[in-house]
């Protein structure tokens, strides 16, 4: 906060305050001067009025002179002097016991919370009004109204405490809210850097997924292609024809894997149901794409989950299937979907090869199934051995309500 801030953020929590004290020092020199005829004397007068007017102003200027903690000695000194000052000048007038209380309530705020410096500032206001009322008023009168007046002064001391225990508070809770709205900014810059991370993984994912469909199979077909040419150009028909049977056939599975990587990438598969529709849709597409039978089996309530978890959990049998149709070979796979409790267990079985859990190839997308899995607090167990299938289940919580 700047410095002007500073003083204007002062300047409307202490208003009513100096307001208060102005009014007191207005009717009190109107009031002594009145009352007391050697107060019109013109030199008397005129120190008389210098005093009181200097008062008001160190009052009023009070926020900007104490900005800085070293200042604030120096200036409850000067006001301490100003204040005794105008009690001899009058020491049979009220005007003196109405400067004290706020000289001691001034003294109080400017200290607070600090008990030690608190009580000097006090005590030494204490001191000079003892003085003033001794050598003004005599011990025996000053006596009889140092209780009244300790009593007055005691109800003004309370008062200001709280009133700046108020103001304290009112600070912090502005410092939280600043430091509130600080972390709203960092959680949203996070938020896009997580976002742009996502993106940036899922485009990976798909250029290896597209390498491993498109690339590879078209690579394949150049080389059969090249062997048709050979084959044509030794007379060898018989074996050209055979090759050109397996490149349409090759042809024809790079197409079907090329589909379903097309159809991974529709985000929009969640757009047009719940998760349990999502996944129902995507065994249907993988059995119509891939020639392979395809069962979807839901159990208990439609689990309640985020948009970010439903994605996340729908890229998962996605790859999962995937791996049954290029992997596993798989002759019938099997989605399922439980809801038990707030649990929720997805699995995709295969009757396919299998594999070695510890030996698994990168190429299976194990790892970051494992990690999409992690994003949604869920976990990913994987069950296979070599010729007796694969089963992969994702175990997630629901959505709080």
């Amino acid at each position: 906060m700047s410095e002007r801030a500073t003083i204007r953020a002062a300047f409307r929590e202490n208003w009513p305050f100096l307001v208060m004290v102005e009014l007191v020092l207005g009717a009190g020199y109107v009031s002594a001067v009145r009352s007391d005829g050697s107060l019109a004397e013109p030199p008397r007068l005129l120190l008389f009025t210098l005093l009181v007017v200097l008062t008001g102003v160190m009052y009023w200027l009070g926020p900007p002179l104490v900005e800085r903690s070293g200042r604030r000695l120096w200036y409850l000194v000067v006001m301490g002097a100003t204040t005794f000052a105008i009690g001899l000048m009058t020491p049979h007038h009220w005007l003196v016991l109405g400067l004290y209380p706020a000289l001691l309530g001034l003294a109080a705020g400017l200290f607070w919370p600090d008990a030690l410096s608190t009580g000097g500032a006090v005590s030494f206001c204490l001191v000079l009004l003892v003085a003033n009322l001794v050598i003004g008023r005599g011990p025996r009168e000053s006596m009889v109204q140092l209780p009244w007046v300790l009593l007055s002064l005691a109800f003004v001391f309370v008062y200001v405490v709280l009133f700046t225990r108020q103001v304290e508070a009112r600070a912090r809770a502005q410092a939280l809210l600043s430091d509130l709205e600080s972390a709203h900014r960092r959680l949203g810059e996070y938020a896009s850097q997580v976002e742009s991370l996502t993106l940036s993984r899922e485009r990976e994912r798909m250029g290896r997924e597209l390498h491993d469909t498109l690339a590879q199979g078209l690579a394949g077909l150049i080389m059969q292609l090249e062997a048709i040419d050979g084959h044509l150009a030794d007379g060898g028909t018989d074996r050209a024809r055979a090759v050109v049977q397996q490149a349409m056939q090759r042809s024809r599975s790079t197409l079907q894997e090329a589909r379903r990587a097309i159809q991974a990438l529709r985000a929009s598969a969640l757009d047009q149901g719940d998760l349990v529709e999502a996944i129902r849709r995507e065994a249907q597409a993988f059995a119509a794409a891939s020639g392979t039978p395809c069962s979807c089996e839901i159990t208990g309530e439609p689990p309640a989950v985020s948009p970010a978890t439903a994605q996340e959990v729908l890229r998962i049998v996605q790859e999962s299937l995937s791996n049954a149709a290029r992997h596993a070979h798989a002759t019938r796979v099997g989605v399922r979907v439980r809801e038990c409790r707030g649990e929720v267990r997805v699995a995709v079985e295969d009757d396919g090869g299998g594999f070695d859990t510890e030996r698994a190839a990168a190429g299976f997308g194990l790892g970051g199934m494992r990690e999409r899995a992690a994003r949604i607090g869920g976990t990913l167990r994987v069950e296979s051995r070599p010729g007796e299938g694969t089963t992969v289940e994702l175990v997630f919580r629901e959505a709080e309500p």
